[in-house]
């Protein structure tokens, strides 16, 4: 293989990683966090929730199923900068239609590679998701002018980053077969497998952009909301919780996921804290209070509900419940109002390339507009 340029991932803290130039070759910057996945880095890259964020592959080898057209969920690569181990030196999937080398380059992103990403996750695990850079060829310079850099950055904690993702103009995506309900969905980073599988459904999705009122959502005759993944702090995503809380004021059938659940959350009232690393990956345990049935899941998240395993509370629409939590930690993965229409969960149904454990929640999501007819 060509000699690789040097690189060097720098964190916060001033602890550096060294490795060879991956993808773009330049500097970048955002929190570095890692995610569990064996698979599904093309997803996990497109996925707009990693706005802003290093991302660290905990799999050795990255990159052997190469890049195709048909996985991606957005419209171009979302993470800051991309961290591997061992990358694979050619694609060897009859799907692939380039390299994850040629895609990074094309889209700009720079990398890192050949590092020692498992120091890199104990590290992160140890002393939390923090700031950092990847700097590589000519952008390698002294330590200390690295990390000064590094510092010098914003932090995740109150960062406003829906805005940046969602889409700036309505659009459709029809039905599959004959046309059961209506949803109006608030992208706040939305990946595309969701409004796919909503339309398998016999849903007709209606994304709509973040900024979007209660008029110009009901002016679609919905029959439902869904509220889409996104990146960022949501205690910074007011506007989404003022629509939430009018969605449930008119017991409009609402289903929410990832930062969605968050955003629900605060619309009945609940705080929002920052994990310490977060759960990122596709094999995360997730515990159902009441029937205490465990779903492995897809997660990126860096932020959560407050509340306990199974607590019930009192809203301004009810009751509700903290219907699921993480077998890892404790922490809300879910919760549904038991006196209207409506439910969150914290983790991705619509999880490509898996697991599905989950994917029946958007089968209870048509239950809900069913029986609100």
């Amino acid at each position: 293989m060509t000699a690789q340029a040097p690189a060097a991932l720098v964190l916060e803290d001033g602890r550096i990683f060294r490795g060879e130039a991956f993808g773009s070759e330049g500097s970048c910057f955002g929190e570095v966090v890692f995610s569990t996945g064996m698979t599904g880095y093309q997803e996990t890259l497109t996925d707009p929730s990693y706005h802003r964020q290093i991302v660290v592959a905990t799999a050795p080898q990255i990159g052997n199923t190469g890049w195709n057209d048909e996985d991606d969920e957005s419209g171009r690569i979302w993470v800051a900068g991309y961290a591997v181990r061992d990358p694979a030196r050619k694609p060897s999937s009859w799907r692939a239609t380039r390299s994850l080398q040629d895609e990074l380059r094309d889209q700009g992103v720079v990398g890192i590679a050949n590092l020692d990403t498992r120091a890199l996750t104990r590290h992160i695990r140890e002393l939390g998701a923090m700031r950092a850079g990847i700097f590589s060829g000519t952008e390698v310079a002294d330590d200390r002018e690295m990390i000064d850099r590094v510092v010098s950055g914003e932090r995740m904690l109150g960062a406003d980053l829906a805005g940046d993702v969602t889409t700036t103009e309505p659009y459709v995506v029809p039905a599959v077969g004959e046309r059961r309900f209506t949803v109006a969905a608030l992208d706040m980073g939305i990946k595309s497998n969701t409004p796919r599988m909503l339309a398998e459904r016999g849903i007709e999705v209606h994304v709509l952009p973040l900024s979007s009122s209660m008029s110009e959502i009901t002016a679609v005759a919905p029959d439902g909301v869904f509220l889409s993944n996104g990146p960022g702090d949501p205690a910074t995503a007011d506007h989404a919780v003022e629509v939430t809380k009018e969605i449930l004021a008119r017991r409009l059938p609402l289903f929410g996921i990832c930062f969605g659940n968050q955003i629900l959350g605060r619309a009945l009232g609940r705080g929002t804290y920052k994990l310490p690393y977060g759960h990122r990956g596709i094999n995360i345990p997730v515990i159902d209070s009441d029937s205490g049935r465990v779903a492995i899941t897809a997660q990126n998240h860096g932020f959560a509900v407050r509340g306990e395993p199974g607590e019930h509370f009192d809203t301004e629409f009810g009751r509700a419940v903290v219907s699921h939590h993480c077998a890892n930690d404790g922490a809300v993965e879910g919760l549904r109002l038991l006196d209207a229409p409506a439910f969150s969960v914290q983790y991705h149904p619509e999880a490509a390339a898996g697991p599905h454990d989950a994917a029946n929640l958007f089968d209870s999501f048509v239950r809900l507009m069913s029986e609100a007819r």
